[in-house]
């Protein structure tokens, strides 16, 4: 008699996910896919830390702030966050073909912490967006300082274009393809993480400018 195969849970070793939206509009479409994106990935074997932008808001980021003050509670919130789980995975808005520069400007006052915490840290770029591009464009620029910051950004990115339209009762997508497609992207991410953690590859430096003159000014290797 054949052996039926293992549910996701079963499956899976122990890996940890942060989850959580870049809007701060209450009920907001990238709410709603980051929703299904935690349900996703604790649906096929994974541990939720879900949260919300609110909890990361800083100030404008100063260096004598930081020198004289020290570091708001949003960036020590999302340095805990970061360093408590194995990846992250980040529902974002388009503001004017880019990143809402609230993200941006904690993501600024997180990189000063020593260890950088973005690091070698796994990370999954969503969207959602009423327009036809799906908030695409914002995506591509947000990619740029976790990739600088040495994160491991999938390279699938996903977009859900005409979002006011596209969630059912239920929240899920209620295009059955665009839905097999986002759990695909989820599922898919999920396996690079679970092999980067528990099968571990050659680790990297990371390091801030590449100049042919060392100066602690503008270098950083950790």
């Amino acid at each position: 008699m054949p052996v039926p195969d293992p549910s996701p849970s079963q499956r899976r070793e122990r890996v940890r996910y942060l989850v959580f939206c870049a809007s701060l509009r209450f009920d907001s479409l990238n709410g709603r896919l980051a929703t299904l994106a935690a349900r996703t990935i604790e649906a096929n074997g994974g541990i939720v830390d879900s949260t919300a932008m609110p909890a990361f808001e800083t100030p404008s980021y100063n260096q004598d702030a930081q020198e004289s003050e020290g570091f708001p509670s949003g960036a020590e919130r999302m340095r805990e966050c970061i360093q408590m789980n194995d990846a992250f995975v980040i529902s974002c808005p388009e503001y004017n073909a880019s990143m809402p520069g609230l993200l941006k400007n904690t993501i600024d006052w997180v990189s000063r912490f020593s260890p950088q915490p973005f690091n070698e840290k796994h990370g999954l770029l969503l969207s959602a967006s009423p327009s036809m591009a799906g908030g695409n464009r914002g995506l591509w620029a947000l990619r740029v300082p976790f990739e600088h910051l040495g994160a491991r950004i999938y390279p699938d990115m996903y977009s859900l274009a005409s979002a006011h339209q596209s969630f059912d009762e239920e929240g899920r997508i209620a295009d059955a393809r665009l839905e097999e497609r986002f759990e695909q992207n989820i599922v898919g991410f999920m396996d690079l993480v679970e092999a980067a953690k528990h099968y571990p590859f050659v680790k990297t430096k990371w390091v801030e400018y590449l100049g042919e003159h060392p100066d602690p000014a503008i270098d950083r290797v950790e």
